[in-house]
């Protein structure tokens, strides 16, 4: 676990500078980091949905995930637990709740998250965590200066999701066919996608509805590869 340890500081250090840094960054350059990282996000989701080996059950996973998300309230969840977070903290943050989400899908919905995660799971190195923990440490400084505190806080679903990938495969990882991991990245990668459009101020979506689809996509793929 020592990789999600060093990326969560590596958050909550890098957010705090940003928080810093936010009273004297100018709104228009705000504006234009975001539209970066909007557009790395996006060409980043579309990378790693290209190696899609399965679509249909993709889209099945995609599908049945939002409806889960949606009947589980997944977004007003998140939005109740930023809220709790904020008022424990006494935050005045109007975007307290935007930050937490955006940070922890950012953070924590990409290819270096699974396999890191997974390769610390299997006991081989945390280095790739520990190279995300840099290039997080950094994001983190110009999230929090544009969205706030909420971003520092993020660091609690990063450790929740990313030690909880590292601590299963730890368990089952032997066991786990690389088909599923790469189908997996897929579905993350529409999720990223999906989060580029709010970013730009395209469309907003409730990206949050869509995090069931990551479980179903690796349970349709077992069934795929166990049954047909």
């Amino acid at each position: 676990m020592i990789g999600t340890l060093v990326n969560a500081a590596a958050i909550v250090a890098g957010s705090s500078i940003g928080l810093v840094l936010k009273k004297s960054l100018p709104e228009k350059y705000q504006t234009v980091y975001f539209q970066a990282v909007g557009l790395f996000t996006l060409s980043l989701g579309v990378k790693m949905s290209l190696d899609m080996s399965s679509p249909l059950l993709v889209v099945l996973s995609l599908v049945l995930g939002g409806f889960a998300g949606t009947k589980m309230r997944l977004d007003r969840k998140t939005e109740h637990f930023g809220n709790y977070i904020k008022a424990k903290i006494r935050s005045n943050s109007d975007r307290f709740t935007e930050g937490l989400t955006t940070g922890f899908l950012l953070f924590c919905i990409g290819a270096m998250t699974i396999v890191g995660a997974m390769e610390e799971g299997f006991g081989k190195t945390s280095d790739l965590l520990l190279t995300k923990s840099v290039m997080d440490f950094f994001s983190s400084v110009m999230l929090a200066s544009g969205l706030g505190v909420g971003v520092l806080f993020s660091f609690i679903p990063l450790l929740l999701f990313q030690g909880g990938i590292t601590l299963l495969t730890s368990l089952v990882g032997n066991n786990i066919p690389p088909e599923i991991v790469s189908e997996m990245m897929v579905v993350g990668g529409v999720i990223l996608t999906a989060l580029s459009l709010s970013l730009l101020r395209i469309k907003k979506i409730d990206v949050v509805n869509f995090l069931p689809a990551l479980l179903l996509i690796c349970l349709f793929m077992w069934m795929k590869i166990n049954f047909f």
